[in-house]
């Protein structure tokens, strides 16, 4: 055999190790920029998921959140969140474990802005002049509505809200005495709120400001002394309120208490105006005539209920009335609140002028 013929019939030799050497390069640096670029996706998300959401501040406009009593640092910054004052929980939480005081954060109305930085957000809540003063100031002589529409105003509660819960008094800290009867006890005071209380929060504070006057001038036990039930004597009281002011507070429970015992009609301007739901400082005959059982005109004996809620000199006065005999009394002058005071139905008569006068006197100066 030929050489020529052994070459050709020979086995074929192995591919060059070289051959393909170019492509596999290609590949594997693709792959590898791939790998790369994953890793690189993968840092980025990790990034980004470990920064913390958080607007640049100082924010804009104005928002109110309330501040619930035993919130927590993460209950408040909830609520930032929900009133949009901060961009995150995180960002709020961050600020306040790098801020000691942030802990004294208390309950209350808080007016903040809008899409502020977290540490911005705590700082304007730990400023005292960022808490919404939630003051309620009752005078004494409040009826019961006036008294809910003075509370709406100062606790931006609806009217509303407490109108419900005096369907049900029962729900109330009245005393048991009462029987459910709240006209009366809405005691008149200044009440710092701290912004967070519901409607009937805000009337069992009245309630129990009530009691603490109640035990100071020991209501209950004094009551048998006039020959009067503890409601009675609020009732007593309240009429007081309304008909004289604080200086002639007992003489007046002196004419109550002396044509109670007598039998006379109280013939109280006061009670019928609270029948009528009027202020008028004179009422008509036609509107003395009315047929309720607050006309103390028709019907003897003291009104069913308080018509106001008296203050403690009020119902220290019920306690302790004044000694003497007499029958009638005139605020012959409703501008200085004078008041004179009268046994016999002449001189009743003769106040009843001087009244009389001073109202023509402002007619004439009208």
């Amino acid at each position: 055999m030929s050489q020529l013929q052994h070459f050709l019939n020979a086995e074929p030799l192995p591919p060059s190790p070289n051959r393909r050497a170019p492509g596999r390069l290609i590949a594997m640096l693709a792959l590898l920029v791939v790998v790369i670029g994953g890793l690189v996706a993968i840092l980025l998300l990790l990034q980004r998921v470990g920064e913390v959401q958080d607007y640049p501040g100082p924010g804009t406009g104005e928002t109110t959140v309330i501040v619930a009593r035993g919130d927590s640092l993460r209950e408040i910054g909830t609520a930032l969140v929900k009133a949009d004052v901060v961009q995150s929980l995180e960002a709020f939480l961050d600020a306040a474990a790098n801020e000691p005081k942030s802990q004294s954060i208390g309950p209350g109305r808080y007016t903040l802005l809008r899409q502020m930085s977290g540490v911005g957000a705590l700082t304007l809540m730990l400023d005292p002049n960022s808490r919404v003063e939630s003051r309620l100031v009752l005078p004494e002589g409040l009826r019961l509505q006036e008294t809910v529409d003075v509370a709406s105003r100062a606790t931006g509660l609806s009217v509303e809200d407490f109108n419900k819960v005096l369907e049900n008094p029962g729900d109330l800290a009245l005393p048991k005495w009462a029987d459910d009867r709240p006209e009366g006890f809405m005691f008149p005071a200044t009440y710092d709120l701290a912004g967070d209380e519901s409607a009937a929060e805000v009337l069992n504070t009245l309630i129990g400001r009530f009691d603490q006057a109640s035990s100071t001038v020991d209501l209950v036990d004094r009551a048998e002394g006039v020959g009067l039930t503890p409601y009675e004597v609020v009732v007593v009281a309240s009429l007081l309120e309304a008909e004289a002011r604080p200086a002639d507070f007992a003489k007046v429970a002196r004419v109550i208490y002396n044509r109670l015992e007598q039998g006379m009609p109280l013939q109280l301007d006061s009670t019928v105006g609270y029948a009528l739901g009027v202020d008028d400082l004179t009422l008509s005959a036609e509107q003395l005539d009315v047929d309720s059982p607050f006309n103390t005109y028709r019907y003897p004996g003291l009104p069913p209920r308080p018509i106001n809620s008296p203050g403690e000199a009020a119902l220290e006065a019920a306690l302790s009335p004044a000694k003497g005999k007499w029958l009638y009394f005139v605020t012959v002058n409703p501008e200085t609140g004078e008041t004179k005071f009268a046994k016999s139905y002449d001189r009743f008569l003769e106040l009843k002028r001087q009244f009389q006068d001073y109202l023509d006197k402002q007619g004439a100066n009208s």
